[in-house]
C-alpha cells in the first residue's frame, strides 16, 4: 500500500517542477527577445542627440532626459505626413482586403467550387511569394495603368498582401460552421443576404476580425512595396524611418519607435478582446 501511494506523490513534485522549469526557460527567452524593445523606449527620452544611453541617464539624472524627439515628430511635417498615410492607407488597405477575403473563403467553402486549389494558390500567393517580386512586379504593372506614386496603388498593393490573411482566418472560422443552419434559414423563407447576416457572419465573426486586424497590420508595417511604388506623397512610417536611418540619423526615429510599441501592445490587446467579444456573441444568440 505505501508504495501506490508514494509513487503518485513523488511524479506530481516532479511534474510541478519540470512546468515551473519549463515557466522559467519560456520567461527568459520572452525577455530576451523583449531586451531590445526596452532598450529603445528610455533611448526616446535622451536629452542628447545620441542613440546611447548617457552618463546622466544612467545617473538617472532628471535633466538627461527630455521629450524633444517626441515634440520634434509634432514640428515635422514629414513625420506628420507619414503617421497620416500610414493610418489612412492601412485602414483602407484592411477595409479592401477583409471584404474580398471574406468573399473569397466564402466562394472556396462552397462544395461545388470549380479549381478550388488553383484559386487558393493564387490567393495564398502573395504570402508564399518574395514580398521584393511581387513588388518589382506590382511596379511595372502599375505603371501601364499610372497607378505608382497614387494613393491608390499604395492601397490595392496593401490590400494584395493582407488577402491571404484575411482568407485563411475566415476559412478557419467557416470549417466549424454547420452549412445545415443556412440551408435552413433559406428553407425558412430567409433571404440569402439576410440569412448570411443572421446565421453565417456571427459565427465567422471572429475570424473576419482577426483577418481584417492582421492585414491592418501587414499594411502598416510594410515597407518593399512602398519603396517600389510610392512617392513624395505617400510616405509612410517605415519609409520614413528607413529613410532617417539611411540619410539622417536622427533620434526622434526611437520616439517613433516607442509609440509603435505602445501601439503594437494595444494593437494585440485589442485583438485579444474582440475576438472575446466576438467569441461571446455567437452563444448569445443561441
Amino acid at each position: 500500500m505505501t508504495n501506490h501511494t508514494t509513487k503518485p506523490t513523488h511524479y506530481s513534485s516532479t511534474h510541478k517542477w519540470g512546468a515551473r522549469l519549463l515557466a522559467l526557460i519560456a520567461g527568459l527567452v520572452l525577455a530576451f527577445l523583449m531586451l531590445p524593445l526596452l532598450i529603445v523606449v528610455p533611448l526616446s527620452f535622451n536629452a542628447e542627440p545620441f542613440f546611447s544611453f548617457t552618463s546622466g541617464m544612467l545617473k538617472l539624472d532628471a535633466q538627461a532626459y527630455s521629450l524633444r524627439w517626441y515634440r520634434s515628430l509634432l514640428d515635422s511635417s514629414n513625420w506628420l505626413l507619414a503617421i497620416r498615410n500610414s493610418f489612412t492607407i492601412g485602414i483602407t488597405a484592411s477595409l479592401a482586403a477583409t471584404v474580398l477575403g471574406t468573399l473569397g473563403a466564402l466562394g472556396l467553402s462552397l462544395p461545388n467550387m470549380p479549381c478550388r486549389r488553383l484559386i487558393t494558390a493564387l490567393l495564398l500567393a502573395p504570402m508564399i511569394v518574395p514580398v521584393i517580386i511581387i513588388a518589382a512586379g506590382m511596379f511595372f504593372f502599375y505603371a501601364r495603368f499610372h497607378l505608382t506614386a497614387s494613393y491608390w496603388g499604395i492601397v490595392l498593393a496593401h490590400a494584395t498582401l493582407g488577402l491571404p490573411f484575411v482568407v485563411i482566418s475566415v476559412t478557419a472560422s467557416l470549417s466549424g460552421l454547420d452549412p445545415a443552419l443556412y440551408r435552413a434559414a433559406l428553407s425558412l423563407g430567409a433571404s440569402p443576404i439576410y440569412a448570411f447576416r443572421t446565421i453565417v457572419l456571427p459565427n465567422i465573426r471572429p475570424g473576419v476580425i482577426t483577418g481584417a486586424l492582421f492585414a491592418f497590420a501587414i499594411s502598416f508595417d510594410e515597407i518593399v512595396v512602398v519603396l517600389f511604388l510610392a512617392g513624395p506623397e505617400q510616405r509612410t512610417i517605415p519609409r520614413e524611418m528607413f529613410a532617417g536611418l539611411r540619410e539622417q540619423i536622427n533620434p526622434s526615429i526611437l520616439a517613433i519607435a516607442t509609440l509603435l510599441i505602445i501601439f503594437s501592445t494595444l494593437f494585440l490587446l485589442s485583438l485579444h478582446w474582440l475576438r472575446g467579444r466576438a467569441q461571446e456573441n455567437p452563444k448569445k444568440h443561441n
